[in-house]
């Protein structure tokens, strides 16, 4: 399991995607957009949101640091900007982790299968520290 950084920006991710591939001569990062993802008509797109980006990661000296514009009509705060994600193909411990640190907190999004992931969530612990919990197979 691994507790990766996530970075949130205000519309301008792919400017500073761009800029730490250049500064730590990383791989280009493949990008997924809003626009990729299904539409949702609880929460529709805004219109002209479709190219901020979802979804990014880097590997800057070899550790991944993740990327995404916040969600289209989110607020903006700085301060809620980094976001700490566990990583793991364990499900059994990434749903021990979520409700422990759910108690006395509050959930963003409840543990639930995405088009992304089989077990995605996300939460503020009671301290204000905002996690995000993901099930990704190991590669092969």
């Amino acid at each position: 399991m691994a507790v990766e950084v996530y970075l949130i920006f205000n519309g301008n991710c792919r400017d500073a995607v761009a800029f730490y591939e250049q500064v730590f001569h990383t791989e280009k990062a493949e990008i997924m957009t809003f626009g990729d993802a299904p539409r949702d008509p609880n929460h529709p797109l805004p219109e002209g949101t479709e190219n901020l980006v979802m979804h990014t990661r880097l590997s800057i000296l070899g550790s991944t640091v993740m990327f995404s514009d916040t969600f289209p009509g989110s607020p903006y705060t700085i301060g809620n900007n980094v976001t700490l994600a566990v990583v793991s193909d364990d499900e059994a411990q990434l749903r021990q982790a979520y409700e422990g640190l759910k108690e006395g907190g509050k959930v963003t999004m409840e543990l639930q299968e995405t088009f992304f992931s089989k077990c995605y969530g996300a939460l503020t612990d009671k301290f204000g520290i905002e996690w995000q919990i993901s099930y990704e197979e190991k590669a092969k």
